[in-house]
């Protein structure tokens, strides 16, 4: 019966010609366009600059900021409330201001102040830019120091970045990014098969026949098992071919940790589905519940940042224990063994998401 019944849901899924052709473009453009946009890194910070003193100094440590790679110089202003307009209107994000004794107060070692003022409506721009920027002219005093024949001091401390040491976050996002992929792949479309169906009317045809529940709900997640699976190592390919990010770990520990969450989230689509009367309340409901899922996650922000109450919402999203797993391996190397709690966590999902699917898959006939 269950070989029918697969039958009938393969065939139905590849009558609507886009359907294939979206299972292999969705996955490709996300996976290949999405990291360059979904990066934190602040880069192109527009800089308005009030110089009062117009010395060699303060146009070698202009030089010096526009090289960093992180600052636009786009206005020169006469005055610091010129430059406070020009950020008002939205042109710039920091002020950069020189002191008018700037030279002397450099070759004769006299502390010296240089002002940065960032518009903090975005603030992790200005937090970044800020500490971007006084780096920038911390290592201009350093190169003075040292033409001058004095010490600037031995580092008392040394920075070691630890499982991603080129600090890409390309190679942050991407494992969440196939995790997002999954999600919405093998979350929607399960969503919308059964509620499809009662739209249609086909599945009174199913209801008068001798299937049970728990063989027509396996026979609609067998085929989404699938293409999750394909997807997922579609995506490994795209990333070793377009980014050169390769696992630390292996691939099977991945493969086993997403057929437990596959597992769980198509079953959670069918819960949506069995709820929900028409195609259009089954895509909101889901919708709501993938973008409350997906921010919630540590996808994009990490869930240690979060108040305490939003932490413990996370315990009860499976996105969150599938994100550590994916990050774990690629970044990490991490095994099953170093993965308990993510495996214990995601098989309740499992069970809890698809019993509940079966349970409540009414069967009329």
């Amino acid at each position: 019966m269950l070989k029918f019944l697969l039958e009938k849901e393969i065939k139905q899924m590849f009558r609507d010609k886009f359907m294939p052709r979206l299972l292999i473009a969705f996955p490709f453009l996300m996976m290949v366009f999405l990291p360059w946009a979904a990066d934190m890194e602040i880069k192109n910070i527009n800089l308005v600059v009030v110089d009062n003193s117009s010395d060699s100094f303060s146009r070698e440590l202009l030089d010096k900021v526009s090289s960093s790679g992180y600052f636009n110089i786009v206005a020169a202003s006469g005055t610091y409330d010129e430059a406070v307009s020009v950020i008002e209107y939205g042109d710039a994000d920091i002020i950069l201001e020189i002191p008018s004794d700037f030279e002397k107060n450099a070759e004769d070692g006299t502390g010296t102040v240089v002002n940065v003022t960032a518009n903090s409506v975005n603030g992790t721009k200005a937090g970044l830019g800020s500490a971007y920027l006084s780096r920038v002219i911390a290592s201009f005093r350093n190169d003075l120091n040292e033409r001058r024949g004095i010490e600037s001091g031995k580092e008392i401390f040394q920075v070691l970045y630890k499982f991603n040491d080129r600090m890409d976050y390309k190679s942050f996002m991407l494992p969440a990014l196939m995790v997002m992929l999954m999600t919405m792949i093998c979350g929607f479309l399960p969503a919308l098969n059964v509620v499809t169906e009662k739209e249609k009317g086909t599945i009174e045809q199913v209801n008068v026949t001798p299937v049970n529940r728990f063989l027509f709900m396996l026979a609609k997640l067998i085929p989404y098992w699938i293409i999750g699976f394909l997807i997922l190592n579609l995506c490994f390919l795209i990333a070793a071919v377009v980014y050169k990010l390769y696992p630390l770990g292996s691939f099977l520990t991945m493969d086993f940790f997403a057929l437990i969450y596959l597992l769980g989230i198509s079953g959670f689509g069918l819960i949506i589905s069995n709820y929900s009367d028409n195609i259009q309340q089954a895509m909101f409901v889901m919708m709501f519940f993938i973008i409350i899922f997906i921010l919630m996650s540590g996808l994009f922000t990490p869930v240690s940042s979060m108040p305490l109450w939003a932490q413990s919402i996370t315990a009860v999203n499976p996105l969150t224990y599938f994100n550590v797993v994916m990050r774990g391996v690629y970044l990490k190397g991490a095994g099953i063994s170093d993965l308990m709690p993510q495996l214990y966590a995601l098989s309740i999902f499992a069970v809890l998401f698809n019993a509940w699917a079966v349970l409540s898959y009414k069967k009329r006939g």
